[in-house]
Formats: structure tokens, C-alpha cells, sequence
């Protein structure tokens, strides 16, 4: 792995991390998920089922994979709701890398950033890995960072809006504000919006709905794929400087003469 992207005690070759949830089945999800490359699938265990293994089972449809799994709280709306959900699924599974997502109003789904920053201490203290999704608030950002969190998830704007990016500036914020990774979450509608986060410095990309609902999500993820791949590659190349004014690509000066 030339350029991996490490969160708290693992290595992952890709910065891409999809989402489980409104496919039409297991198999479509599995198919889309390895076509993006993507070595981690976040899990909404409120909704998908990856603790009983007496019925259809997610983590049964990748067994046979790479794929890691990342059980977030989606559905939770305080702390003592995702402290309890995260437990059951840690005893239950043996996992404790986890996404952290706890929703402070029903019709835009923004987080609750005081709940979502208390049970992140909880958690953190219990020796789960917590990537916390948050609002794109450099401050609340650090605040996460100081109570333990591995990875820091500011919204690009609303879940399933598929508005893309709507506060650059701030994603460079909470670069310069945490050390742990930046990962941009929700928002993202299509390939490009992904490699802009990356241009603009994210150390990775949460998509869920870009995927799952695209007319074709197998070519949508692979198309994710490779839009984290340019844009990190991008970031890292340096792009030029913006300019009021035009500037040549041949100079102007030294002409020979006709």
C-alpha cells in the first residue's frame, strides 16, 4: 500500500467507504461494494442484520471477502441508545471499529453534536475505535478528537441529499483543527463530489446513497473509485495557484521576430 489511509490500529489501501443500506438485496450490495474497491462497508445494525446468524445474514454474504465491517448507530437519538447498541454488537460480533451517529432532528437528519460527543468519551474510554459523524464544525471537530475519537466525519450537506460539498472552507478547517483523519460524510450525489473532498484534503469518503441509488450502482462504485483515487492524487500533486488574470502556457517575452 503506497499512500494507505491508517485509523487508529489498521491500514486500509482505500480511502473509499461505502454504505449497506437501500440496495435492493445482499447481492447487489456485495457486487457494488467490491467493484469500489472500497475495503470497509458500514453497516446500519438497527436496520441490517449482522447479529443473527439464525436468518439472512450480511456479514454471511462477505464472508469470503476482504471486506471489514463498520456498525454504525443510525436510528440512535442520544447517547444512551448508541452506548447500548454499540455493546450488544461488540459482544455479539467481537467488533469494536465503529461509526458513531446519533440524529438531532428527523427531517434533515443533522447530528446531535452533544450526544454524539458524550458517548464518543463513553465508548472511547470502553476501547472502541469511534469515527464520529458530526457537522462540518472545525471546533466540535477538535472537541471529538480530545474525547478519543479515531476519525472525525463532517457532513459534505444532509444524508441522501446528493448536494455535494456545500462549505469547502470548513472541510480545510477541520484539516488544520484535528490530527486524526478526516473523512467527509453524506452528501455525496456523484463521482465528482468525491474527488473534490479528496482535493480538498479529506483523508477519505463515505458514500452510501450515490451508489445504492444510481440507475446502475455496480459503474457508480466503480466510478467512486477511481474519483478518491484521482482527486487524492490531485491533492497530492499541489495544484497551481488561482489567478485574477490570464497567464500563458508559452512566454511572452524573448519572441523571435517575424
Amino acid at each position: 500500500m503506497q499512500d494507505p489511509l491508517i485509523i487508529g490500529p489498521k491500514t486500509f489501501a482505500s480511502r473509499l467507504i461505502v454504505g449497506s443500506g437501500k440496495y435492493k438485496d445482499f447481492a447487489t450490495t456485495k457486487e457494488a461494494t467490491l467493484a469500489s474497491g472500497a475495503d470497509m462497508l458500514t453497516v446500519a445494525v438497527r436496520r441490517v442484520n449482522i447479529t443473527d446468524r439464525s436468518s439472512e445474514n450480511l456479514l454471511d454474504t462477505f464472508k469470503d471477502t476482504h471486506i471489514s465491517f463498520l456498525p454504525n448507530s443510525a436510528g440512535c437519538v442520544n447517547a444512551k441508545e448508541a452506548i447500548a447498541l454499540f455493546r450488544l454488537v461488540k459482544e455479539a460480533t467481537g467488533i469494536d471499529f465503529i461509526k458513531l451517529e446519533i440524529i438531532g432532528d428527523l427531517r434533515t437528519l443533522y447530528p446531535d453534536t452533544l450526544e454524539t460527543l458524550e458517548a464518543c468519551k463513553i465508548l472511547a474510554k470502553e476501547g472502541f475505535y469511534v469515527l464520529a459523524y458530526s457537522n462540518d464544525d472545525p471546533i466540535m471537530a477538535k472537541k471529538l478528537e480530545d474525547a478519543g475519537a479515531s476519525a472525525v466525519m463532517p457532513l459534505a450537506s444532509p444524508i441522501g441529499s446528493g448536494l455535494g460539498i456545500q462549505n469547502r472552507y470548513n472541510i480545510g478547517f477541520i484539516k488544520e483543527a484535528v490530527r486524526v483523519p478526516v473523512i467527509v460524510d453524506a452528501g455525496v450525489g456523484c463521482a465528482s463530489d468525491a474527488s473534490i473532498a479528496m482535493e480538498l484534503g479529506a483523508d477519505g469518503v463515505l458514500t452510501n446513497s450515490a451508489i445504492a441509488l444510481a440507475k446502475d450502482p455496480v459503474l457508480m462504485a466503480q466510478s467512486m473509485k477511481h474519483a478518491v483515487l484521482a482527486g487524492r492524487q490531485s491533492y497530492l500533486a499541489g495544484r497551481i495557484p488561482k489567478k485574477a488574470y490570464a497567464d500563458p502556457s508559452s512566454p511572452v517575452f524573448g519572441l523571435a521576430q517575424l
